[in-house]
């Protein structure tokens, strides 16, 4: 099966939303004309089908195209723009480390090498095999298929989990299925600032946690987050003021104390660096922006 096919059955489903009747399973289409997403990654493969997309996070820049895919192996504070030429259309999977263990252990012993050494960038781009596309598109053409959908959309989710983990980003891929891997120890530490953004925390109480030195747990968080673990805070705090603000767009002070700024004048500061205006003015174009749609 072709890059043409997987356009052509995203293009045909994408009229339905993002959502789509498979767990963990999404769709994308976007104009090139459409304003910077600000949104946490996931830990996701997405495969891009037509036009491009740059993606950004810490002080690192993505772009994929057509016929490439990208992995992200932590749930990063992320800016996605489209790039020009045309709408771009894609998939998006979310990975399941439980499922990418079992098939570790199914391989059996020296069936896959067993990941090593320090984690690897939380985002990483490579080509998409033609066996990748194929099991991409053999897994879209069941949302027409409900009966074969619930037996058939398990077994090729796996497949396209083997073709990620015996391809180019394969070794990032399977530290997600370890449990004790150094990519895993600072997913839960990126999940726990996600989940407590608004608290203070010391470096040191977070690095005891995931079994590490102080430095190695800031050299892997780095490697992996590109950012050091307050500045990811940060990036958290600011995403969350932005949604907050959507809907109580006179309430600046109020919404930066909430999010975990003590002074109004440091959120305001920090959130134009992040996001180019002032918050009062951020939310009213976003707000007159909602309205319009």
């Amino acid at each position: 099966m072709s890059l043409d096919e997987l356009r052509d059955v995203l293009e045909r489903h994408a009229r339905s939303g993002p959502a789509t009747a498979i767990d963990g399973v999404r769709i994308c289409r976007a104009d090139p004309d459409a304003e910077p997403e600000y949104a946490m990654s996931g830990v996701m493969l997405a495969v891009i089908a037509h036009g491009g997309k740059r993606l950004a996070f810490g002080e690192r820049v993505y772009e994929y195209g057509a016929g490439q895919y990208l992995v992200t192996s932590a749930d990063l504070p992320v800016t996605g723009r489209v790039t020009p030429g045309g709408p771009q259309l894609g998939f998006g999977m979310t990975l399941e480390p439980a499922v990418i263990a079992e098939l570790m252990m199914q391989a059996g012993p020296g069936g896959l090498p067993r990941p090593s050494g320090p984690p690897r960038p939380g985002i990483m781009v490579s080509d998409a095999s033609a066996e990748l596309i194929d099991a991409i598109v053999r897994l879209l053409r069941l949302l027409d298929r409900p009966r074969d959908r619930r037996v058939l959309a398990p077994l090729i989710k796996r497949e396209i989990l083997w073709r990620l983990m015996t391809g180019e980003q394969g070794e990032t891929v399977r530290q997600l299925g370890l449990a004790e891997s150094s990519l895993n120890h600072i997913s839960r530490a990126v999940g726990w600032i996600r989940d407590h953004y608004a608290e203070a925390f010391r470096v040191e109480d977070l690095a005891r946690s995931s079994g590490m030195s102080v430095s190695a747990f800031h050299r892997n968080f780095q490697s992996v987050t590109a950012m050091s673990p307050i500045q990811y805070q940060k990036q958290i705090r600011l995403q969350a003021a932005r949604l907050l603000l959507a809907n109580r767009p006179h309430d600046v002070t109020g919404v930066g104390h909430r999010v975990g700024y003590d002074s109004p004048s440091q959120f305001s500061r920090e959130y134009k660096r992040q996001f180019g205006v002032p918050p009062s003015i951020d939310a009213a174009r976003t707000r007159a922006s909602a309205s319009v749609t």
